[in-house]
């Protein structure tokens, strides 16, 4: 099967890199410098067992493509905002052979955080399967990935979407697992996705003040992650406990910094870093938020920390520029404003 990975970004990049490293096709689609860095300078992927360097087709879209191939396996790896724009832009790409269309014919892999993307490409795509990320990557600059997993680069559970299993999805692990990377097949993909959802809720945190190091961060992130559980509860929606997640990742995924430095924040404080002018948390906190809405449980923390994340996203703010004592003050207030019965202010 030939890949195309929608997104060439961190996640991106590290599935793209680590699937051409195995021998695999791989055609890599960005936008912008990085689509120029890519296209001068190949791939350049760091790992711990050194800087790789891939040379790979690469396209800003289908059109520089042409026809896509009935063997072709669509890896949608942008980030949620920007899921729709990508799926109206592939959906319609003729299959060669008179074989009709990508989003009739084609395997479309979400493989991104939270869960709105595959609903937004079930609209749109007939074969979705949702992919539960575990990859802890980084992007450096345009057209370098790092990528510190290690013996395994990531753990990527793969499923149909809504449920279940097929040829397919064993097909697309299999040849993951000879890249690197451990693939479960499972019937509940949601399930393990929901899970990664409630540890994604910490992304806005670090986005405002930084890597979550100290107590009273860890201890706000609780808090956030409560509200989480309980509307997941309310919702009737089941996930993946910490006790199993624990053991599916084993001892087979460890973080080990390959140039001295210690760990960095995710993917949120990654788009501030950036300077992208967008961020995750919609589709983060902002889950919560909406199925809080729709099942009657207050959500004052999350709803703080996804306008906050959009407002330091939108004014292009400094990554980890607001001290901790100050939004942890931000989100007791919040909940006073619940607790109270008064509206929260915009």
């Amino acid at each position: 099967m030939r890949y195309i990975i929608i997104g060439a970004g961190a996640v991106g990049g590290a599935i793209g890199g680590r699937l051409a490293g195995a021998g695999h096709e791989v055609v890599l689609v960005a936008r912008g410098a990085q689509h120029a860095a890519l296209t001068e300078h190949g791939l350049r992927f760091r790992t711990p067992e050194g800087e790789l360097t891939y040379r790979l087709p690469v396209v800003d879209g289908p059109q520089a493509l042409g026809e896509l191939r009935t063997d072709d396996v669509l890896v949608l790896s942008v980030k949620t905002q920007d899921s729709a724009a990508a799926l109206d832009t592939w959906a319609p790409v003729p299959v060669a052979g008179g074989k009709g269309t990508a989003a009739g014919q084609l395997p479309l892999v979400c493989a991104q955080n939270g869960v709105e993307s595959q609903r937004l490409a079930l609209r749109r795509f007939c074969r979705v399967y949702g992919v539960c990320v575990w990859l802890p990557a980084t992007f450096v600059e345009p057209g370098v990935v790092s990528a510190a997993g290690a013996p395994l680069t990531g753990i990527l559970h793969i499923g149909r979407f809504p449920h279940g299993t097929d040829g397919t999805a064993r097909r697309i692990a299999a040849d993951l697992e000879k890249s690197r990377f451990e693939a479960p097949v499972v019937p509940d993909v949601t399930r393990w996705q929901y899970a990664k959802l409630l540890g994604n809720l910490a992304n806005s945190i670090e986005a405002v003040s930084g890597v979550l190091a100290g107590e009273e961060g860890l201890k706000l992130y609780e808090r956030v992650r409560a509200e989480g559980e309980a509307v997941l509860a309310a919702a009737g929606i089941a996930y993946a406990s910490e006790e199993e997640q624990k053991e599916a990742r084993g001892d087979r995924i460890r973080f080990e910094p390959f140039d001295g430095s210690p760990r960095g924040a995710g993917s949120s404080w990654q788009s501030l870093n950036r300077g992208t002018g967008t961020i995750e948390a919609d589709y983060l906190n902002g889950e919560i938020a909406l199925l809080g809405r729709l099942h009657g449980v207050p959500t004052p923390l999350n709803e703080l920390l996804q306008r906050l994340a959009n407002t330091f996203a939108r004014e292009r703010r400094q990554a980890g520029s607001m001290a901790v004592a100050e939004l942890v003050h931000l989100a007791d207030e919040a909940v006073a404003f619940v607790q109270e019965d008064r509206p929260l202010r915009s």
